[in-house]
């Protein structure tokens, strides 16, 4: 019988849009999916219009390998302006499918087998099988609750001769955790004191609702040893457009391209040109765009506090980690089963974000891109917890 490799033995499908399905099997569209962060309002309209425009116009080929130009000059106009920093559009950034693709092309890119690379926990699902699809060797860091803060200690010990990589997610995914200056001059001094490369995801840079966003490349001596993952998913709700970027010194950029090359040849053509647009929006947009999302964050964290949740109010990004002890189930899994199944809202089981299930067995994430109205409905669903608690 044929066989699979031990790289994909290694890992499971994303529970994430596991629940996704499950939430669409049984309840189809009655059901509330708080598992997957994916808005159910619309996109805005200067990029829908942009991108009819582009596919009317014949931009329906293959465009540059690393990126549509207009798109590459946006980017390195927006965030030069933004870090304070020169980026050269030609040499340092290569638009991906989605940021999920540019971080594994950028990991591949860098990390060889044998290497390890340092990764915080909780973290995004993909971290882990991207290390696994490199040959790498996760080194996992506590964030401790409630604040998920770093231990300096820890982090220090788990720096070594074969660390070559560390990710780190801000505002970050799925805590809510906005990491801050002391803890990014702590990560940098380690940096350069061990020669090793940041892969910053920060998707969710424009959603920090206590203190504010730093970008670890700007910090002294990481600009050569950063590469800084974005998109345009969560910033201008088009999920499904797949657009996302690496900005990288050119040695690593090289790299980069190299490997995204052949693992997807480009990101859909079109849709690139309506995202240079996307990020010639006024500041305005922003401002509404972390209204709103503060808005729905103060909707459902109440909520959720009433119905018997211990809530890690989110300083950032569009989550909710919860603690579910008071309902007396000994797995996240079969809360979160119970939830999809016989309530109708779909969420995350908190062991999905751990390296040791365990750890997050008492554990449920929430995503809260959406309506306050589908909150709402959410709400309403959940209400017999409260009878349920223990």
């Amino acid at each position: 019988m044929p066989r699979i490799s031990t790289k994909a033995s290694q890992f499971t499908e994303s529970v994430i849009r596991d629940m996704t399905r499950q939430i669409l099997q049984y309840h189809g569209s009655s059901g509330v999916n708080l598992a997957q962060g994916m808005p159910d309002f619309p996109a805005p309209d200067e990029l829908k219009r942009a991108a009819s425009q582009a596919i009317f116009d014949d931009h329906n080929q293959y465009a540059v390998t690393w990126g549509q130009p207009p798109l590459r000059e946006a980017i390195a106009e927006y965030y030069s302006e933004a870090r304070g920093q020169p980026i050269d559009a030609d040499r340092e950034i290569t638009v991906c499918c989605g940021a999920t693709e540019a971080m594994l092309a950028s990991i591949m890119a860098v990390i060889d087998p044998g290497d390890e690379v340092v990764i915080f926990s909780p973290f995004y699902e993909n971290y882990g099988p991207d290390c696994v699809l490199a040959g790498a060797t996760p080194r996992f860091v506590t964030l401790h609750e409630p604040d998920w803060s770093i231990d300096p200690e820890e982090l220090r010990a788990a720096f070594t001769s074969r660390t070559r990589g560390i990710v780190v997610n801000t505002p970050h995914n799925p805590t809510g955790k906005v990491y801050s200056r002391a803890e990014f001059e702590l990560i940098a001094e380690l940096c350069r004191e061990y020669d090793v490369v940041a892969f910053t995801d920060e998707i969710y840079e424009h959603l920090v609702y206590e203190g504010s966003h730093i970008s670890l490349a700007t910090l002294p001596g990481m600009r050569e040893r950063t590469v800084t993952i974005n998109g345009l998913s969560k910033t201008f709700s088009v999920t499904g457009w797949r657009l996302g970027f690496a900005i990288a010194p050119p040695d690593l950029t090289d790299a980069i391209r190299k490997v995204h090359d052949f693992m997807t040849i480009g990101a859909a053509a079109p849709l690139q040109l309506a995202a240079a647009v996307a990020l010639q929006l006024p500041a305005s947009y922003y401002l509404e765009l972390l209204t709103g999302y503060r808005a729905r964050r103060d909707y459902l964290v109440p909520v959720l506090r009433d119905l018997g949740f211990e809530v890690f109010e989110p300083h950032g990004a569009y989550y909710v980690m919860t603690d579910i002890s008071r309902f007396g189930y000994s797995s996240d899994v079969d809360f979160a089963t119970h939830l999809v199944r016989d309530i109708g809202v779909a969420t995350v089981p908190g062991s999905s974000f751990y390296h040791d299930p365990e750890l997050g067995r008492t554990k449920i994430r929430f995503a809260f891109p959406k309506r306050i109205e589908t909150l709402a409905r959410a709400a309403e669903l959940l209400q017999p917890l409260a009878q349920a608690r223990v």
